[in-house]
């Protein structure tokens, strides 16, 4: 008895330990977006605040430029999410319920493309962008991201789950094939749907590489751009960075919490557990 409960002890301090490691990051960012300018990089550094501002989170929101980098971000993600959404759902869907010639062979090619590095296609992407005059506007970075070969494959996933008798029962009742997917499918497969928007968003929200890449214009900077702008060449103040960064995990702290359910439904049922 007494190993059963020794090993619970250790367990639950394995946990204890883990969980206070993540959110410790998170605190800290929080804190130091509140401290008094001679608090933030204090040697040794002040764990519990002694005295509290917000005067930053009004420069970042007002002065900073802050609500133009914000929006640009939630725009691209929204956008980029329901696009990557709509067109893996009607591939996946194709791709498992429908036979056609050379289907495996061709599902077997776009997985394939998971293993090229996204280095490797950044300089053609960017080369072709230029050609038709999409550098420096959002468009660069939302039409890369409309065909998504791992949305393709999850989705693919869940449909393996739902059933033939549906798509029959609707054309016997008269359906077309689109509102078969739209009103029998989708539904079927919402929890996947949620995974797979959370995944999409948290993407596209924390994208930096690309953005940095084909945006030069700070009108059409994403969040994760802007931040860089609050850092000097000489000095960084660490308290508008960490006020700038607290803001912008609010909205995946946001979907998360709103599809929390589903996601973790999805994750179960499309066999992606670790």
């Amino acid at each position: 008895m007494w190993k059963r409960r020794a090993l619970g002890l250790i367990k639950w301090i394995i946990l204890l330990v883990g969980g206070l490691t993540m959110v410790f990051p998170f605190y800290w960012m929080i804190t130091t977006s509140i401290k008094i300018p001679s608090e933030v990089m204090k040697i040794p550094p002040v764990i519990f605040p002694t005295q509290f501002t917000f005067e930053r989170y009004w420069r970042v929101i007002n002065e900073l430029r802050f609500g133009r980098y914000f929006f640009n971000s939630l725009y691209i993600a929204v956008t980029v999410t329901l696009a990557v959404l709509f067109t893996s759902a009607i591939v996946g869907y194709v791709f498992e319920k429908f036979q056609f010639r050379f289907r495996n062979a061709i599902f077997l090619g776009l997985l394939s493309t998971m293993m090229v590095p996204g280095a490797v296609t950044m300089i053609p992407l960017y080369l072709l962008l230029g050609k038709v005059g999409l550098v420096n506007t959002h468009w660069a970075i939302i039409l890369p991201s409309l065909g998504n070969v791992f949305g393709i494959f999850l989705m693919r996933q869940a449909m393996q789950s739902i059933p033939n008798e549906f798509i029959e029962a609707g054309r016997i009742d008269g359906a077309s094939e689109f509102m078969i997917f739209w009103g029998l499918i989708l539904p079927q497969a919402k929890a996947t749907l949620s995974a797979l928007a959370i995944f999409t968003f948290m993407g596209q929200w924390n994208s930096f590489l690309w953005p940095l890449i084909v945006l030069s214009s700070q009108e059409q900077y994403t969040l994760p751009l802007g931040l860089r702008t609050f850092q000097g060449q000489y000095w960084t103040d660490m308290g508008l960075v960490m006020t700038g960064a607290t803001i912008s995990v609010v909205p995946i702290i946001i979907v998360f919490l709103f599809m929390q359910k589903t996601f973790v439904r999805g994750i179960t049922l499309t066999g992606l557990k670790g």
